[in-house]
């Protein structure tokens, strides 16, 4: 009797378990509502958005406004009478700088420009970036929202709100140390009043034109987007010879070459040609 029962207890034991893991199988499927007594409780969770910071152009020359955007991440597109000539001055950006905004691939960055005395309008303007700017939208903004109606940006605050819920504010990234492969001893070829100093974080103008002449030799065939960045380039590199930076008459003269070949392959660059001389010719002067 003692052992029947012992046996009993145990198949007791295993069809409770059995129930007990079916019941928990099917709750994994199909959950029970909670019973009327208890009020459901409505939990709206947001999928966690990757932000960006909005850095600034103010006041920068065009040229250097889109270095700046390009390596942040950022499109830009030109906005007003004043069009996107290298030399021309930013004179305001929407959003401003600092704003948060969410990762939608190359957020478009909106610039109005400014033409300074002296300052040339050579060959065709550049009104937005290579690539093709994306939405630009606000964290916790839909994107249903802001395209119907753009909210207005605001710079980065402590914290932001969605659905009642606090979330902590985005962490702006960490300022971009200086890549001290290039060399830091620059001294500038002559001095230009007003001019934006050689900046000691990217390449020295020589060793972009060598890059330059070494990509337009390994792009015979030029696309719209390969015309665009020889075109990036070309502009940074004439703006900061006439700018006085080290080794810019160096610079040129390599420049010459990559527009050789540029006229030679692909049939264009005549024009920028007879840019890159005449900042040669002003560069050697001013250097004397």
């Amino acid at each position: 009797m003692g052992t029947f029962v012992r046996r009993l207890t145990a198949l007791t034991v295993i069809w409770l378990l059995a129930t007990a893991a079916l019941t928990y199988a099917a709750a994994s499927r199909h959950l029970t509502p909670p019973a009327a007594s208890t009020p459901p409780t409505t939990t709206t969770e947001t999928a966690a958005e990757t932000t960006m910071v909005v850095p600034d152009v103010s006041k920068q020359a065009y040229v250097f406004a889109e270095g700046t955007l390009g390596d942040a991440g950022f499109g830009w597109v030109v906005k007003g009478s004043v069009k996107g000539f290298a030399a021309n001055l930013v004179e305001s950006q929407s959003p401003k700088a600092g704003t948060v905004v969410v990762d939608t691939g190359n957020p478009t960055v909106t610039l109005t420009l400014s033409h300074p005395a002296g300052a040339k309008q050579t060959g065709l303007p550049q009104n937005a970036s290579p690539v093709a700017g994306t939405a630009l939208r606000l964290p916790g903004q839909t994107a249903k929202t802001a395209a119907k109606k753009p909210a207005k940006a605001k710079a980065a605050s402590t914290s932001r709100s969605v659905e009642g819920v606090k979330a902590p504010a985005a962490k702006k990234p960490a300022a971009k140390k200086p890549a001290h492969r290039w060399p830091q001893n620059r001294p500038p070829a002559f001095s230009v009043t007003g001019a934006r100093k050689e900046p000691l974080d990217e390449m020295p103008l020589t060793d972009r034109a060598t890059m330059l002449l070494h990509w337009i030799e390994a792009h015979p065939k030029p696309t719209n987007a390969d015309v665009k960045y020889w075109l990036y380039q070309h502009a940074w590199i004439v703006t900061g010879a006439r700018f006085g930076w080290w080794q810019g008459a160096e610079a040129l003269q390599t420049l010459l070459v990559v527009d050789q070949k540029a006229q030679q392959e692909w049939g264009i660059g005549a024009k920028s040609a007879e840019v890159a001389r005449a900042a040669l010719a002003y560069a050697q002067k001013q250097a004397k």
